[in-house]
């Protein structure tokens, strides 16, 4: 059995990851393989927390720009990352991983509050813990959402899956000269606008000298190779 490198991490991933193919609603073989994959890595015993964004269902900022109020719009897609993070809870106790999914947004009925300590104390009894809702404000990303939760419960890095394996300078699926690169700091990323995380949450994590890494989570097996300190995609981190 491979040995962690890392002890404690938040694995952020965007909402259309769990729409497969289609890139839409919830796939269920997405989402299966998913849970798969976090329970290796709660087997290495790995502390691991979640955050998923809510683009497969509702996009906040994208119904904003057609006239929606933006607050409205937000509180949408809080609410469309609440049906993910349920849909993955489901998906992880059928493999046997127990789980607890925390709410930015008060619904007693269906989650627990966002408490810090008590978020902690799940992650040292071995479970999983989601974070849904966001941040519970309007105007702030998933991301943002991310790097907070994953400095208040002390995490080691930030693993952001998506859906391309790692940084490149530009869309590799559209310009076949784009590079990747395998290591870049904050300042970087924030002065070539590349897609790895807001402004807001890239802030945040260099504040906080907190890691970042992207990498491709519809590989197979790669999530456990990057807690296992396996150079895949691509590190963000200070100078």
């Amino acid at each position: 059995m491979a040995e962690p490198y890392y002890k404690r991490v938040l694995l952020k991933l965007s909402g259309e990851a769990l729409g497969g193919e289609q890139g839409y609603g919830i796939d269920p073989n997405t989402i299966t393989a998913i849970a798969r994959e976090v329970k290796q890595v709660v087997e290495l015993g790995v502390q691991l927390s979640l955050v998923i964004g809510g683009g497969n269902i509702f996009r906040g900022l994208a119904a904003s720009s057609k006239g929606m109020d933006r607050a409205s719009a937000d509180y949408m897609g809080m609410l469309a990352t609440m049906i993910n993070s349920l849909a993955l809870q489901d998906a992880l106790e059928k493999v046997g991983v127990d789980t607890r999914v925390q709410s930015a947004i008060a619904m007693a009925e269906v989650a627990e509050p966002y408490i810090r300590r008590r978020a902690i104390r799940h992650l040292e009894k071995g479970r999983v813990v989601i974070f849904g809702a966001g941040t519970g404000n309007p105007y702030f990303t998933t991301d943002t959402a991310a790097s907070l939760r994953a400095m208040e419960i002390g995490a080691d890095v930030i693993l952001k899956g998506t859906k391309v394996d790692g940084v490149y300078s530009a869309d590799p699926k559209k310009d076949p000269t784009a590079t990747k690169f395998s290591t870049l700091d904050y300042l970087e990323v924030l002065r070539k606008g590349l897609q790895v995380m807001d402004a807001t949450a890239i802030s945040l994590c260099m504040d906080n000298s907190l890691p970042i890494i992207v990498f491709d989570v519809t590989t197979e097996g790669n999530v456990v190779r990057v807690v296992c300190g396996e150079r895949i995609g691509t590190l963000v981190k200070g100078v």
